[in-house]
């Protein structure tokens, strides 16, 4: 498969996202079957860490198998990788779980899409040749619209949770900085390298900090429990693997486009898996607003 043709980008960012999107009814349902409840933040960060921690092994192994010489790195870049994974795996996940804990899946759908617009912004400050016009700006306006209708939730409340929206943005903030520090700090480093080691060091981080804390034996493992464990591992190295892999080869704008199939495909498969989650007309309008600014910022 030729990563840099533009229909094979095209195809692979769009399997991403449509992963990514079905990672909040998954880890919602996982929640519940595992007992897991919204204050157990010891617990969902140890869960988090279980989760990425077999999935960088996994793509760790699948190197090992296919491509051995990718995995010889310098000890600078095992530094890189380091840092890489605290901010890609171990903060963007510690607020990501305990954000998605206290949201319904469809707002976290929606909320999660502005890492797209903080990239935007972020790049705007970094790269001379990426600057803020006009299109973007209607697109920013339009997103971070979205996030507002979206955060009135299912019942038209208003209401706003740090520990759920707030952890949501952060983590949304999180993932594009990681976004960045692909694009700079991974040259020289084969991107399934880069994947697999940095979702192992944020997963061991996570593990660590995580387990003298978590009551790790209330946790029920039914069946469901541990299929969608297994799905929701493969998921991660999948998607994280490709995703890096396209962004060696195409501009990140380009690629970033298709990044509305998250909130998306998010949002139709909590409202289709998810007992009590619907549509409601802020949750169209959000959605609406939000897919229309993540083609704006990114259209060439």
């Amino acid at each position: 498969m030729n990563l840099q043709k533009k229909w094979v980008m095209v195809v692979v960012a769009i399997f991403c996202a449509l992963l990514w999107g079905s990672a909040f009814p998954a880890l919602k349902l996982s929640y519940s079957e595992l007992g897991i409840p919204s204050t157990g933040i010891a617990e969902q960060m140890w869960l988090a860490g279980l989760r990425f921690l077999f999935a960088g092994l996994a793509v760790l192994l699948g190197l090992l198998l296919i491509k051995r010489s990718a995995l010889q790195l310098t000890r600078r870049q095992y530094g890189i990788l380091l840092i890489f994974g605290i901010v890609q795996t171990t903060l963007q996940y510690l607020f990501f779980y305990v954000g998605v804990s206290n949201t319904s899946g469809v707002q976290s759908s929606i909320i999660i899409s502005s890492n797209t617009f903080f990239t935007i912004l972020l790049a705007h400050f970094i790269y001379a040749n990426d600057r803020l016009g006009w299109q973007k700006w209607v697109g920013l306006a339009a997103g971070f619209t979205g996030i507002f209708f979206a955060n009135w939730g299912q019942s038209f409340d208003g209401s706003f949770q740090f520990l759920g929206e707030g952890f949501l943005l952060l983590s949304a903030l999180t993932s594009a900085i990681g976004t960045i520090m692909a694009k700079e700090m991974g040259k020289g480093i084969h991107p399934f390298t880069l994947s697999g080691w940095q979702l192992t060091l944020g997963a061991i981080l996570l593990l660590v900090t995580s387990f003298p804390f978590a009551d790790t034996g209330s946790l029920t493992w039914t069946p469901l429990a541990i299929g969608l464990l297994i799905y929701m591992v493969v998921l991660s190295a999948i998607a994280f693997a490709l995703w890096f892999a396209i962004l060696q080869y195409h501009k990140a704008s380009h690629v970033g486009i298709y990044k509305f199939f998250v909130p998306v495909s998010g949002v139709g498969l909590s409202v289709l898996l998810l007992p009590g989650e619907t549509f409601t007309w802020p949750i169209l309008v959000a959605l609406v607003f939000v897919a229309f600014g993540i083609y704006s910022v990114n259209r060439s």
